[in-house]
């Protein structure tokens, strides 16, 4: 069973959401409340598994509260649960594992429970399982990619990218469009092979072939598969200490 805790200022949305939760009989709520105040507190003591949040809560935002989570440890998964379609993409880079639009139905619940599941970010395992210790151990990375766990070996990766709320891999001979957000495959993968050069781009620092400058001291990396991924002036140090030039 998964222990799920719900966030809404508005108790009817609440009551529907926990009521369809319920009815799925995969789901316990341990609680809920209606501000970051009260949900923090409560989300501390109770340790979810999940946390279903809305955006517009009375004059607080409920991205500034995923934003609290994402700093626990363990740190629960995020579904945003609110009316509002423009935040998918923040809710994304804000870790998320699903983004759901009012009136609820219970059709789209279950998917998006099903995709929990299949991720295997909590349920019967610890939560995270996934860590650059064991992709160090097996050298591969599990991906969603509709609706089906992919494993791909960490070598055949170029990079990845965040465009328009999807995420991308890049292999040397296939393009997978997944199913979780950058910051998520991020944190799966061994930093000694992986470097965030650019908000939207992290790159195998092994299929570097050339490092091109550009304009304003930023850099193109041109990759193994001759595409071209841009440096911003951010991560402009961090690549220059990994490679020391």
């Amino acid at each position: 069973m998964l222990k799920a805790y719900i966030v809404d200022d508005e108790p009817l949305a609440r009551d529907e959401l926990k009521y369809l939760l319920l009815r799925s009989k995969q789901v316990v709520v341990l609680g809920e409340s209606d501000c970051v105040e009260d949900a923090i507190a409560d989300i501390l003591g109770l340790k979810p598994d999940l946390v279903f949040l809305d955006i517009e809560l009375a004059d607080e935002s409920g991205l500034d509260l995923a934003k609290q989570l994402e700093k626990l440890n363990p740190a629960p998964a995020t579904v945003f649960a609110t009316a509002y379609d423009e935040f998918a993409l923040m809710a994304f880079e804000l870790n998320a594992v699903d983004y759901i639009l009012k009136p609820f139905d219970e059709e789209r619940i279950g998917k998006t429970l099903k995709k929990i599941k299949k991720m295997k970010k909590i349920g019967d395992q610890d939560f995270p399982i996934y860590s650059s210790e064991k992709n160090l151990q097996n050298g591969k990375i599990a991906v969603l990619v509709d609706e089906r766990i992919i494993l791909l070996p960490n070598a055949d990766i170029v990079y990845l990218e965040s465009s328009e709320g999807k995420c991308t891999i890049e292999t040397m001979d296939q393009r997978y469009t997944v199913s979780e957000a950058l910051v998520v495959l991020e944190k799966k993968l061994p930093n000694t092979e992986f470097l965030r050069v650019h908000r939207s781009f992290i790159v195998n620092i092994d299929h570097i072939v050339e490092i091109e400058p550009w304009f304003n001291s930023t850099y193109n990396l041109i990759m193994k598969n001759d595409s071209k991924v841009p440096v911003s002036r951010t991560y402009v140090k961090e690549l220059k200490q990994m490679l020391g030039f």
